[in-house]
């Protein structure tokens, strides 16, 4: 019987994988035992079993599925940078004593959404379990039926609001809801009104929903869950007027100026910066938060407090396709079919241009579609795209496939075509 490869040369011999030698000695074990009980050449599965775990980690891809906040990519791509440097994190430079890590924040949530003042946790699950917690713990919280969402990994806002200790109480039916539905169930219980925009779903044909602005005034102070983080309808941080597509999709500041007591939305999607939530509105019950003990425990690090300033400063200094979620919303297709010819004249051969369409995403905007512009490559070459050492995700179209470059970074064209020229080779 052959004697087994030595572990720890078998280990050395994958140096060049980029995983630490605690996690090679892992892998070179696994792989002598492999081959001991199945057979095959352990040098052999060993260099594949580093592979996946190297692909396991962090890494960069290219996303060419044309949906531009892709949950499964990290929604919107960063462009901030954090110093390697220390900061004024909980320091207040001008007294030397302690200082808050939301201070600086609250003041950018306040000029960029007109709230009394702003809150970050370290996402929108957060913030909502968060404004339960200290706002309705023991009470009542209304919530049209119609709006008893789902969201990503199969959490539920029932779930979470029993997780908050509030309790639920459900108003009018699924396909209509009326203002006298939550006036029926206003009483000294009550805490809160909750309102959550239909961001990732929609309901057609027998429908009726009461707007926010006719559920302010109540007597119970209004949260509204926008969920997507557009911060102005207008978007001022674009030269032009705000995309056609965004017509319909309230933003924080008007939501705030409609009524609203509290607005709640995440920090990676239409905002375009780090995953972070956002509690914005009352001074009270943002203060009412702040104070609660879970606010700590939901509390954003400096590198996401690094990042979402980074953000609201280049959005408030109108240079809003600075950030690459903007820049990709706003592209012009002729500048795209431009980028795609170029690819195709170097690579030649069996691939096309053509004119595709591209999606928001990330529980955003369902049904909305943006013109864009692609490449169409015969036959299903996803796997093989994957496979690159710089991964390109794309899409299927039948049994072709396609790379939207609408969100395929122009910096990136060059790693697009090395990927298609692995993926012809193979």
């Amino acid at each position: 019987m052959e004697r087994p490869p030595s572990v720890d040369r078998l280990a050395r011999s994958l140096s060049d994988s980029g995983l630490p030698a605690p996690m090679l000695v892992e892998v070179a074990r696994a792989a002598v035992e492999t081959a001991r009980s199945s057979g095959g050449d352990a040098a052999t599965i060993a260099t594949g079993l580093a592979h996946t775990r190297r692909r396991r980690l962090l890494t960069p891809v290219v996303n060419g599925t044309g949906v531009l906040l892709h949950t499964n990519l990290g929604r919107a791509p960063l462009a901030a940078s954090v110093a390697p440097t220390a900061t004024n994190l909980e320091l207040d430079l001008e007294t030397g004593e302690r200082g808050s890590r939301q201070a600086g924040l609250a003041d950018l949530v306040r000029a960029a959404t007109g709230a009394e003042r702003g809150l970050i946790v370290n996402n929108c699950a957060g913030a909502v379990l968060l404004v339960l917690a200290a706002l309705a713990a023991n009470r009542g919280v209304a919530v049209s039926r119609g709006e008893l969402v789902e969201i990503g990994g199969g959490f539920r806002i029932p779930d979470v609001m029993r997780q908050s200790g509030a309790r639920l109480v459900e108003v009018g039916t699924t396909n209509r809801t009326r203002l006298a539905d939550y006036r029926a169930v206003i009483d000294d219980d009550l805490a809160l009104i909750m309102k959550i925009h239909q961001s990732n779903y929609r309901i057609e044909g027998f429908t009726e929903a009461v707007p926010s602005a006719d559920l302010a005034g109540q007597g119970v102070p209004l949260v509204v869950d926008l969920g997507s983080g557009l911060l102005d309808e207008r978007c001022p941080w674009l030269d032009g007027p705000p995309p056609h597509w965004l017509r319909d999709e309230p933003g924080a500041r008007q939501t705030l100026d409609r009524g609203a007591d509290l607005v709640i939305f995440s920090g990676d999607k239409l905002l375009g910066g780090p995953q972070a939530g956002v509690i914005a509105g009352r001074a009270d019950l943002v203060e009412a938060c702040a104070r609660h003990p879970l606010a700590r425990a939901l509390r954003p690090g400096v590198h996401v407090i690094a990042a979402f300033t980074e953000t609201l400063l280049t959005l408030l200094d109108g240079r809003g396709t600075d950030l690459p979620f903007w820049r990709m919303a706003t592209t012009g297709t002729d500048e795209l079919a431009r980028r795609a010819g170029a690819m195709v004249d170097e690579l030649g051969g069996s691939i096309a241009v053509v004119d595709t369409a591209a999606t928001p995403g990330g529980g955003t905007l369902p049904d909305v579609e943006i013109p864009s512009i692609g490449l169409l490559i015969r036959g299903d070459v996803r796997a093989a795209l994957r496979a690159a050492d710089h991964p390109v995700i794309a899409r299927a179209s039948g049994d072709d496939t396609i790379i939207d470059l609408r969100t395929v970074h122009p910096d990136d064209d060059e790693l697009v075509v090395a990927a298609l020229r692995t993926a012809r080779a193979r």
